[in-house]
């Protein structure tokens, strides 16, 4: 299995695992993944990318929440799907602290992930939000940064 199959799968996960994260936050995160990748139909360590941007956002909820709630301006918070912010937090995390992933491919992944589970007003709504952030890096968006 490739990489770009890898992480496409690992980013179906997390959308799916954040989605249910935002409705009903576990006490135990970690024993909460285990079931969930109990679930799914490959082994947890075909996930691991997935996992990480789990991991990821939710360690950085606070920074991605914060740049979700500037850009989104004119709407509520509390009022965005949920599936929507969980596109969202994936790609603004890999577009902050994954510098390995070039900021147009993030967007154009959540972009797919929002044809899979959201609705093209979602769509749009999503691809004009990560566009705003991509305009604010300090580094190329059509390329990987290796330190």
């Amino acid at each position: 299995m490739s990489q770009f199959t890898h992480r496409r799968d690992g980013r179906q996960a997390a959308v799916q695992y954040l989605y249910s994260w935002s409705i009903n936050t576990p006490e135990d995160l970690n024993a909460d993944l285990g079931l969930f990748f109990e679930g799914l139909e490959q082994p947890r360590d075909a996930y691991a990318f997935g996992e990480e941007l789990i991991h990821g956002c939710i360690e950085n909820l606070d920074i991605i929440d914060t740049r979700i709630r500037n850009l989104a301006q004119n709407w509520d918070f509390a009022r965005i799907a949920k599936v929507d912010l969980a596109i969202l937090r994936i790609a603004i995390f890999e577009m902050l602290f994954r510098r390995d992933i070039p900021p147009v491919v993030s967007i154009n992944e959540a972009i797919d992930l929002g044809k899979h589970y959201s609705s093209s007003d979602s769509r749009r709504f999503i691809n004009g939000i990560l566009d705003r952030v991509k305009d604010q890096l300090d580094r190329p968006s059509r390329e990987a940064v290796t330190d």
